[in-house]
């Protein structure tokens, strides 16, 4: 059943980190909330790109481009798109709550990443309970 998602609430339903949870879909694409503190690891997504919101907090995306390596810095409110086939590693130093979207499936570490660790969870979301 469709049904409204308080997000804060959605948030508040769950404290594992970097284990994001599919609040509702678009088309072919889930809406996933994550609570996010210290480091991901670098991944890239090979066949899509990856929207980032940041809901509460402060998220930094380092990135490897062609021009050499750098962080952009979202604050609360904040949105970037890391394009497809751009390595990338997601950190909050303080935490953040952040919203993503991409396509059902997508995995959190990325389509190349061979080795998971431990503070990871490297599914494709979980459903919100």
């Amino acid at each position: 059943m469709n049904e409204p998602v308080a997000l804060d609430e959605a948030l508040n339903s769950f404290d594992a980190l970097w284990s994001p949870r599919i609040v509702t879909q678009v088309n072919d694409y889930d809406v996933r909330v994550a609570k996010v503190e210290g480091e991901h690891v670098w991944h890239v997504h090979d066949h899509t790109d990856e929207f980032f919101l940041v809901l509460d907090g402060e998220l930094h995306i380092a990135l490897r481009e062609a021009g050499g390596e750098r962080t952009v810095v979202l604050g609360t409110g904040a949105v970037f798109t890391v394009a497809c086939g751009t390595e990338h590693k997601p950190s909050a130093p303080s935490g953040a709550r952040i919203l993503l979207f991409e396509p059902t499936g997508t995995l959190s570490v990325g389509d190349r990443h061979d080795e998971i660790p431990g503070h990871v969870d490297a599914t494709t979301g979980h459903a919100l309970r």
